[in-house]
């Protein structure tokens, strides 16, 4: 009687230390694999999404996230004060706060200024460059691990004592899903995002080539430090129409590319497809779902990052992000949907990256 041979089965959750010891907590790296092959490697420390890795339309598997060969090079002061946020969850406060300073309830505070006169991405010591808790893991029924962060009262001068959970979840259909939870015990500014570099060509490089779709009829305007005004000036004929899908090089600027937030056509609230991003060589579409009313591209114009994977060098335009959120300094603009959470309330957040190779 002949042995049937057994289906293969990955091992789904695994949890490794790096070995790093950060303000009295263990750094863990936790994998999470679907039956396809598919997997992602994650850090407690700022949530990170370190790898990525799918099998690309000519059956090879590819890694579409940029980051570092080992955790140890997140931490050089080198890489940090570039301000990448490689692969990071960004809080409490995405993006940028017009001068560091909103108002609520009657009480001014001021946080900081770490973009000429804005405060962004959660100040000088924000999310990412925090050790978040693994509160659970699950292998059904699919892989996912949860984390979690406390974030004290007056901590980057916000107030409140936020808890804020974050479970990953990588399904069988090649999606990553995000989901975030908060609670607080004092109404509080809160924005999250994830920061992921995304580059769907199997060597890398320039993104001008990668077929952008974002549906959004509108984008917020900015003043000269990329701050919100409050002002929704419609797509069509300009060079952020990406309605119909074209070339992220196309249209744009090669000096500036694009770092923009665009208001999704959508009611508020619902999980709806809010991008696409296709790349001919790999043949690798990347659909971005989100609950959140904006999206912000930011094809990397910053990024200058020595020694990534494979000790390749990361230069402006080499990647893309697709920062799904609440609108940028909607805290100080009241027309804008609430970026206050108060105590009775709970903020949630879902977010998914969807690969596909057809």
């Amino acid at each position: 009687m002949g042995n049937k041979s057994p289906k293969l089965q990955f091992m789904k959750v695994k949890q490794t230390p790096t070995g790093n010891i950060i303000d009295g907590n263990e750094v863990v790296a936790i994998e999470l694999t679907n039956n396809k092959g598919t997997y992602v490697k994650i850090f407690n420390y700022g949530a990170i999404i370190n790898k990525f890795v799918v099998k690309n339309a000519k059956g090879e598997m590819q890694d579409i996230v940029l980051g570092f060969d080992t955790f140890e090079e997140y931490l050089s002061e080198e890489y940090l004060k570039n301000g990448a946020y490689l692969g990071a969850v960004v809080g409490r406060y995405a993006n940028r706060i017009k001068n560091g300073r909103f108002t609520i309830d009657g009480e001014t505070y001021q946080v900081a200024q770490n973009a000429g006169p804005d405060a962004l991405h959660g100040g000088i010591e924000g999310f990412d460059k925090k050790v978040w808790e693994v509160i659970d893991t699950t292998e059904q029924p699919q892989a996912a691990v949860t984390l979690s962060y406390e974030s004290p009262d007056g901590e980057e001068n916000y107030p409140g004592n936020l808890i804020v959970d974050l479970t990953f979840e990588l399904t069988d259909n090649d999606e990553l899903i995000l989901t975030y939870e908060a609670e607080t015990d004092q109404a509080t500014a809160i924005n999250l995002t994830h920061h992921g570099y995304f580059n769907l060509n199997p060597n890398g490089g320039s993104i001008a080539n990668h077929v952008q779709q974002i549906f959004a009829s509108n984008y917020l305007e900015q003043d000269d430090n990329y701050s919100v005004t409050g002002k929704l000036i419609p797509v069509q004929g300009t060079a952020l129409d990406f309605t119909v899908a074209k070339e992220i090089g196309k249209d744009w600027n090669p000096e500036e590319g694009y770092d923009q937030t665009f208001v999704l056509d959508k009611t508020y609230g619902d999980l709806t497809l809010a991008t696409k991003t296709f790349e001919p060589e790999s043949g690798l579409t990347l659909s971005v779902y989100t609950t959140e009313p904006v999206a912000h591209l930011y094809t990397a114009k910053y990024l200058s990052v020595k020694n990534g994977k494979g000790g390749k060098d990361y230069n402006g335009y080499d990647a893309f992000c697709v920062e799904t959120q609440h609108h940028p300094n909607a805290i100080n603009i009241p027309e804008f949907p609430s970026t206050i959470l108060q105590p009775e309330d709970l903020y949630t957040q879902t977010t998914i990256y969807k690969v596909s190779n057809q």
